[in-house]
């Protein structure tokens, strides 16, 4: 069990938040981890941060990659996947909190089935991390065509076995909801996503985050169903029921 896991994080104007995130990483009950910081160029004191962080910490597992440019969390993400050691990777976001046994049990749960693919469920809560009560339970196995109706899967719940899944294929297209497009992308490609549904992770949700921006949200997802290839009617049949499922998950 003791393999390698990289932490991809893109962090972007992240400077109130990073700290806490980092935290999360370090109090995991499992401790064979690298944490990828990839940089993407922001312009408050994120980057004055980390490096005291880093320097305070002396903590050789946690590296700042620094991107030339923004070039967007796709690609900051890509990066890190690209630089990343480890077998398995995940991935979290520069504003979310992972709950202490988050990585022990993602990882047995995905070498007890012997998958490629996870994801875990988990908790909304306020702009302070403070949990809201309102825990999200996810299925256990989504294939392509439940997914494109059922975007359960969260990104900072995420994680892959390279070995199952080739790095190209973990490549995020650089489009709106990149996320989502790379679930659909991986399994389209005959690959199965595996629910634990054990809440493990606290998806911090500030006022004005882009996931909070409701019509962009909505315009997102429509056209990540076009860019399927997807005609009119099918779009809009995909899509009740995805907003349905989202509805419901915040309720």
């Amino acid at each position: 069990m003791n393999e390698l896991i990289s932490i991809v994080v893109p962090v972007y104007n992240a400077e109130r938040f990073i700290r806490e995130t980092i935290e999360s990483v370090e109090a995991q009950t499992y401790t064979n981890w690298e944490l990828l910081l990839v940089e993407d160029g922001s312009t408050d004191g994120t980057v004055v941060l980390l490096e005291e962080l880093l320097s305070t910490k002396n903590d050789k597992r946690v590296k700042l990659i620094k991107q030339p440019s923004n070039a967007g969390a796709a690609e900051a993400r890509n990066r890190g996947v690209r630089e990343a050691a480890g077998r398995y990777i995940a991935y979290l976001d520069a504003d979310d909190i992972w709950l202490p046994e988050k990585l022990e049990h993602e990882l047995h749960f995905m070498q007890e089935k012997d998958i490629a693919f996870a994801f875990t469920g988990y908790e909304f809560a306020d702009e302070l991390a403070v949990g809201t009560g309102k825990v999200v339970r996810v299925p256990e196995t989504l294939s392509y065509r439940q997914a494109l109706s059922n975007t359960t899967i969260f990104t900072t719940t995420v994680m892959f076995d390279t070995r199952k899944i080739d790095k190209e294929l973990l490549m995020m297209p650089k489009i709106k909801s990149e996320d989502t497009a790379l679930w659909w992308k991986i399994l389209r490609n005959g690959y199965t996503a595996y629910g634990l549904d054990e809440n493990l992770v606290l998806y911090r949700r500030p006022g004005k985050s882009l996931s909070s921006n409701k019509l962009e949200a909505l315009r997102r997802i429509w056209n990540l169903y076009r860019n399927e290839g997807m005609g009119i009617l099918s779009s809009a049949w995909h899509f009740c029921f995805w907003a349905l499922r989202a509805v419901g998950r915040r309720v």
